[in-house]
């Protein structure tokens, strides 16, 4: 909607990023990651927003994690790129949702999610990094991805800011739905 990181439900996709069984015992912080990701989907149905997940490379690394709780119609689309913007069933999936913003969650923050925001950034879309529902092997990989994507204008966001920003007022069932996923 605005420089300053106003989001729109309806011009608005979420996006999970290879949350996937091998890298499970891997990656630190993974269990808080899990949990705001299971929020974030539920809430992505709430909502009504449009949510994608990709798998890299799910021979070798695996499906999605079974605690990862992916509603049945959910599109799951499989890369080999780390970035998701060049795979071309990717892309073409997103062009024709006809959004402007992406919501982007997942693993690994330094390598997939990173270059994802970054090509997203540079094909015109407004990207919010779920701060709390990303990680890496190494908080030190984490941090510094955070800010290279903020450097490159990325809207830095933790699952509650995200959620309460799209809810926009108190007193309805979507409110009262959400608040209760936070709790």
């Amino acid at each position: 909607m605005s420089e300053i990181g106003l989001i729109e439900r309806k011009k608005t996709a979420f996006l999970l990023i290879d949350m996937q069984e091998k890298f499970l015992p891997v990656i630190s912080g993974m269990d808080k990651v899990i949990k705001n990701t299971n929020i974030l989907v539920r809430a992505a149905q709430i909502l009504g927003v449009h949510l994608i997940v990709t798998e890299q490379y799910p021979a070798g690394l695996g499906k999605t994690i079974k605690k990862i709780e992916i509603p049945q119609k959910t599109p799951v689309m499989e890369k080999t790129e780390f970035s998701c913007l060049r795979n071309s069933e990717f892309l073409n999936k997103l062009k024709n949702l006809k959004v402007d913003t992406l919501v982007i969650f997942g693993i690994e923050t330094h390598v997939c999610v990173l270059q994802t925001a970054l090509d997203a950034i540079a094909n015109g879309y407004k990207v919010h990094i779920v701060a709390d529902a990303v990680s890496s092997r190494t908080e030190e990989n984490r941090t510094i991805a955070l800010d290279r994507m903020r450097q490159a204008g990325a809207f830095i966001d933790s699952t509650e800011i995200l959620l309460f920003q799209l809810l926009e007022k108190a007193g309805t069932t979507e409110f009262r739905e959400i608040s209760m996923l936070i709790k």
